[in-house]
């Protein structure tokens, strides 16, 4: 009997119905098999392995379109979510939830930027098991996700670890391997579409194991990151609408209860919030005020000081930078320099600077007398709250909780009616937000700065270019020239006078910090001297401070190391001013003398020769005249007249007539003891230098 061939139909009816119960693929590549040992001939063998890899790509499809749904749904599941926007943090941990699922992934996590740190956080993680892993900070740049929130693209990794198209740092490093993170898949956030797109943080999945991201599981990611990014512009744009609202039913409340009267204060106060808004100052508010009023009107600060002022009340400008009146010196230099002038001239117009300093000091006196009134009216204002009726004028505390910011004073309306009185009390809450803003605003720069200085003064040589680049990051060109101030007062008030540093550099360009109990103030260079810059600083810095203040100036300096050596300088010049009994003024090292020469860093022997001698040699050098010899001799002499005309071998009255010259080239006060050294020593330098 001939043996007839097992037919090819059961197996391939058997991978039909593999297919429709969606076995593995291991299931269907076993028909081929068990129809070879079920003795199916060669042409149907060849049919059933045929159609056991179609069979195996209809498998695949259909997987991928099963995949494909299975995403579709969580994307529509997601916008449902943002549908019913109720609670941000929900919506994204639900979207950091299903990317995980979706990609299986070990983790995934999202981060956000931190526009006032400058870096990114991480807001959500889902998988996560290190706590030094949840709580890192990102630059941007830095690592794999440093660098997505920076390009706005997407960036994978098989191993992170060992890739090196990142930038690694030590916490990064340190919280993937705390992780156990191995490949990495991110992507960025984006409020817009294009190169006009603002990147507002980054959703990552991630692998402890290595692992290639196909080309799809990328743009499933991208797609989520892009309903994250909708969910959180959707809370932002509803918590604005929020507060919009709120102040909106605050304003209507307003309305209703005081109808006509307080709609004119709504509609002014409407009026000075939609000035601050498109970013207007102190000065704006003030004029604005003083149209809605038909008056003056000026802003003080806390210790009755002007800030700004809209006619001849208050003074001052805006920067609370300006210099009280006398406080411009002339240096004894300048005024010797002048030879041309005869003795009685010179004592006329000494007698005179002397009477314009009285003036300008009965000036400062008469300020201080005002400012304190001020203050006084300003507690009461307080202590009332509401503004108060002193002197001919209107004032209402500036506060900021129960802190007196300022005071704001009316002028030119001795009578104001209720709503009126109401719209400059509310005129001083706008007034207080911008000078809240303003010192915010300078406090913050000034502490991120402030670590720079404190950098630069302790080690100026350890990286260089890298504190040249952080300065330039912050708005500070350490490679141009400065000043470098160091102020101090009692213990009592330092704090004061840190706070009263960061108010006199307000809008200047400069940074102070607190380094060794003294405060340390980096200002551009404007042209002046160090001297004049530490006068000007111990002026305003005390009025700032209420105490008196030191202020010992140094520079100009460019660089770490000139930096660090000008305020070594300074220390030194400040010890020195406290010693000679100059404390509560300001000065320089070359404005002390012969100490200056020795405190200084460059040590200028000529430039002390000059400020000391200059009216004599520049006199000598004019009129052929021997007055340097003559006063060297003379002090040779031991101030005998008699033994000096004998050295020098001229008439007694030759030698009379000369050290009046002197008197009145180089002033009354040429020989008092402590001038006397100086001169002495500058007439050896001088011969020593070969003059």
């Amino acid at each position: 009997m001939s043996h007839r061939p097992t037919s090819a139909a059961p197996h391939l009816r058997r991978l039909v119905e593999l297919l429709a119960a969606g076995a593995p693929a291991e299931e269907l590549g076993a028909v081929a098999a068990e129809a070879r040992r079920a003795g199916v001939d060669a042409r149907d063998l060849a049919e059933v392995e045929g159609a056991t890899e179609a069979a195996l790509r209809v498998r695949n499809t259909l997987r991928q379109h099963r995949r494909r749904e299975t995403e579709l749904t969580a994307l529509f599941d997601t916008a449902g979510d943002l549908a019913a926007l109720r609670d941000l943090d929900a919506v994204l941990r639900s979207i950091v939830r299903r990317a995980r699922m979706l990609l299986g992934t070990d983790t995934a996590y999202l981060t956000l930027a931190d526009e006032e740190a400058g870096d990114t956080y991480m807001r959500v993680t889902d998988g996560s098991v290190s706590e030094l892993f949840q709580n890192l900070r990102l630059q941007l740049g830095e690592g794999l996700g440093g660098l997505v929130a920076q390009t706005a693209r997407p960036y994978a990794s098989p191993d992170y670890r060992t890739d090196g198209r990142f930038l690694h740092t030590g916490s990064i490093d340190a919280g993937v391997l705390d992780e156990g993170l191995v490949a990495i898949l991110g992507v960025p956030l984006l409020l817009g579409s294009g190169s006009g797109g603002q990147v507002i943080g980054a959703l990552f999945a991630a692998d402890r194991t290595p692992r290639t991201f196909a080309p799809e599981e990328v743009a499933l990611l991208c797609s989520l990151a892009d309903h994250a990014a909708i969910a959180i512009d959707t809370a932002r744009t509803m918590a604005d609408a929020r507060l919009a609202l709120a102040e909106l039913a605050e304003a209507n409340a307003v309305i209703r209860e005081h109808s006509a009267a307080m709609q004119r204060a709504a509609e002014s106060h409407d009026r000075l919030t939609d000035l601050v808004l498109r970013g207007g100052d102190v000065s704006d508010v003030a004029a604005a005020v003083a149209g809605l009023l038909k008056g003056e009107v000026a802003v003080h600060d806390g210790a009755g000081w002007p800030l700004t002022s809209t006619g001849e009340h208050g003074g001052g400008g805006t920067d609370g930078r300006e210099h009280p009146a006398g406080a411009e010196e002339t240096t004894a230099v300048e005024g010797a320099a002048r030879v041309e002038k005869a003795a009685g001239a010179e004592e006329t117009a000494g007698a005179e600077e002397t009477a314009g300093a009285e003036k300008a000091a009965g000036v400062e006196t008469a300020g201080a007398e005002e400012a304190a009134a001020l203050v006084a009216a300003a507690e009461s204002s307080r202590a009332t709250a509401h503004a108060v009726f002193r002197d001919g004028r209107w004032v209402c505390a500036v506060l900021a909780g129960q802190e007196l910011l300022g005071c704001l004073v009316l002028y030119g309306r001795p009578e104001l009616d209720d709503p009126d009185r109401r719209l400059f009390e509310r005129s001083s809450v706008v007034t207080s937000l911008l000078l809240l803003l303003r010192r915010s605003v300078a406090e913050t720069e000034n502490r991120v700065r402030g670590d720079l200085i404190t950098d630069l003064l302790t080690a100026p040589d350890r990286d260089p270019a890298g504190l040249v680049a952080r300065g330039r990051r912050l708005g500070i060109d350490l490679d141009r020239p400065h000043f470098l101030l160091v102020a101090r007062t009692g213990d009592a008030a330092r704090e004061r006078l840190a706070d009263a540093a960061v108010q006199y550099l307000f809008g200047c360009g400069g940074v102070s910090a607190v380094h060794e109990g003294a405060a340390v103030l980096l200002l551009p260079c404007d042209g002046t001297g160090p001297g004049t810059a530490a006068r000007a600083a111990a002026g305003q810095l005390g009025r700032l401070a209420g105490v008196p203040v030191t202020v010992a100036g140094a520079g100009p300096a460019a660089g770490p190391r000139a930096i660090a050596d000008a305020h070594a300088e300074g220390v030194r010049c400040l010890r020195a001013m406290h010693v000679l009994g100059r404390d509560g003024g300001g000065a320089c090292a070359a404005e002390l003398g012969f100490v200056g020469v020795l405190l200084g860093d460059d040590h200028d022997v000529d430039g002390f020769v000059a400020a000391t001698l200059g009216p004599l040699l520049e006199y000598d050098a004019q009129r052929g005249t021997q007055l340097v010899r003559t006063l060297r001799a003379y002090f040779g002499c031991g101030g005998s007249l008699t033994r000096a005309k004998e050295e020098l071998h001229v008439h007694v009255n030759t030698v009379v007539q000369r050290l009046d010259r002197i008197h009145a080239l180089l002033g009354p006060g040429w020989n008092t003891p402590e001038q006397t050294l100086e001169l002495q020593l500058a007439l050896r330098l001088h011969l020593l230098s070969g003059g």
